[in-house]
């Protein structure tokens, strides 16, 4: 899943952009305010991580515009500010986390990691649908109990479509999502993925609705 980070501090924001990939998402990394609310206002994410001291627009101003015009995803402030009123501020501005610097990277993952699938409809971080097991702690697959070995790439399509499940997804979503803004990619790149994660999987999860995009019925 794609992510949005805005952090002005460049060595921490290296370390957060490795810690997140490892984690499975594509990450979108933005230094500067202005850039930073364009890029929440007009492209699609899963979520964003959000400083609050950066230059030409502070991070809670960015929040209260994406608001105002109707941003959903989840926001996780992350500043060095301590001060209680600035966290009451920070979320009636509409944040959905606050983590304090410093933090441990184990917490700040824990934490997006929630706020994503909360975002998505799902409250446990092991997502079950018939014999497929998907596990978003320790990124890992099995069916009927046996692992599956996924790419990356492959992970994240089929951890996207469960976290969705029950909502066919388009081709362009998945590709916004899967993929980060400077990957060159095939325009048929979806397609071929989800041909190989069938084949791993080997069972029918992953439905193809001509025209519309992909599904992964809703388990009961």
């Amino acid at each position: 899943m794609r992510l949005l980070l805005v952090e002005d501090d460049v060595r921490l924001a290296e370390g957060l952009v490795a810690a997140l990939a490892g984690a499975g998402f594509v990450v979108d990394h933005e230094t500067d305010g202005e850039i930073a609310w364009f890029k929440g206002d007009t492209e699609s994410y899963a979520a964003a991580i959000l400083d609050l001291g950066l230059p030409s627009m502070d991070g809670l101003s960015i929040l209260r515009k994406w608001r105002a015009n109707g941003q959903r995803f989840p926001v996780l402030i992350l500043t060095a500010r301590g001060d209680w009123n600035e966290r009451v501020e920070g979320i009636d501005a509409g944040a959905d986390d606050y983590l304090p610097k410093p933090f441990r990277m184990e917490e700040l993952l824990a934490r997006l990691r929630a706020l994503v699938r909360r975002s998505a409809g799902q409250a446990s971080a092991v997502l079950v649908n018939g014999p497929v097991v998907l596990d978003t702690r320790r990124m890992a697959v099995t069916v009927e109990g046996v692992p599956i070995h996924l790419s990356p790439q492959e992970y994240r399509l089929v951890s996207y479509l469960m976290q969705h499940a029950g909502r066919v997804v388009s081709q362009l979503e998945l590709t916004e999502q899967l993929y980060a803004q400077d990957f060159e990619r095939e325009s048929n790149a979806v397609e071929v993925l989800v041909g190989r994660v069938r084949r791993k999987l080997g069972v029918e999860l992953i439905q193809t609705r001509r025209g519309f995009g992909y599904l992964i019925e809703e388990a009961y």
